[in-house]
C-alpha cells in the first residue's frame, strides 16, 4: 500500500474524490479496497503575530514521540501562491500520509474550517479540531510592526491580518473554532494550554 491515500495500489488510479467510508477507500476504477489509518488532525490557527510559530517548537519538545507539529508556511512556495485550495489540498494529504506513520498530526498555520472543510482529502481524517490563537488589535499590530523587513509586514497586510482576527473572535466560535487569546499570556502559559487542549482530543 502507498502513503498517497489517493492513488489505488492495486491498479493505480490516481483519485481526484477519494471514496471513503470509515477507515476504508474504495477505487472508483477497480473497485478495490483498502485500509487506512483515519486519525484526527488538529489545526492550531489563527492570525499571524498570536503565537502559532512561537508554539511550534514548544509543542513538539512536549509531545515528541505522541504527535508530529509542523508549520504550514513551509509549503508556501511560489507554485502555489495563485491556487490557496490547492495549498490546502496539498497539506491535507501531507498529514493523512503522516498518520499513516501512527502518529496524528498538529498543523500550526492560519487556516479556517471553510477552507479545510470542503475539499475531498477532508474524508481521511475522524475530525479536524480548530485552535485559534487571538489576541487584541493593538498588540497584534505591535508584534507585526516589529518583524523583520524581509518578511513584508506593511500596513494594509496588518490590516488585513486584524480583519482576521476580528473574524475569528466573532464567527469561529459558530464554526466549531476554539479560541484563546494570547494577548497578556506568557508563550509557556499558552503552550500549556494548547498542550492541554490537544491532548484532551487524542485517540
Amino acid at each position: 500500500m502507498g502513503l498517497d491515500l489517493r492513488i489505488c495500489p492495486a491498479c493505480g488510479e490516481l483519485a481526484d474524490r477519494p471514496v471513503v467510508a470509515g477507515t476504508v477507500i474504495t477505487c472508483g476504477k477497480c473497485g478495490h479496497e483498502w485500509p487506512f489509518r483515519k486519525l484526527p488532525l488538529f489545526a492550531l490557527t489563527g492570525p499571524s503575530g498570536a503565537g502559532k510559530s512561537t508554539m511550534g517548537p514548544l509543542l513538539a519538545a512536549r509531545f515528541a514521540g505522541d504527535v508530529v507539529v509542523l508549520e504550514q508556511d513551509i509549503l508556501w512556495i511560489d507554485a502555489l501562491h495563485d491556487d490557496v485550495a490547492a495549498f490546502r489540498s496539498v497539506w491535507l494529504r501531507m498529514a493523512a500520509m503522516l498518520h499513516q506513520n501512527g502518529r496524528p498530526v498538529v498543523l500550526c498555520g492560519t487556516v479556517a474550517p471553510p477552507e479545510f472543510e470542503p475539499l475531498p482529502e477532508r474524508a481521511f481524517f475522524s475530525d479536524i479540531h480548530y485552535l485559534a490563537l487571538v489576541g487584541s488589535a493593538e498588540s497584534l499590530r505591535a508584534r507585526l510592526r516589529a518583524r523583520p523587513a524581509w518578511r513584508e509586514w506593511d500596513e494594509p497586510r496588518i490590516d488585513e491580518m486584524l480583519e482576521f482576527n476580528d473574524w475569528l473572535r466573532k464567527s469561529g466560535p459558530g464554526l466549531g473554532v476554539d479560541l484563546f487569546d494570547t494577548t497578556e499570556v506568557s508563550p509557556e502559559a499558552a503552550a500549556d494550554h494548547v498542550e492541554k487542549w490537544i491532548r484532551a482530543r487524542l485517540p
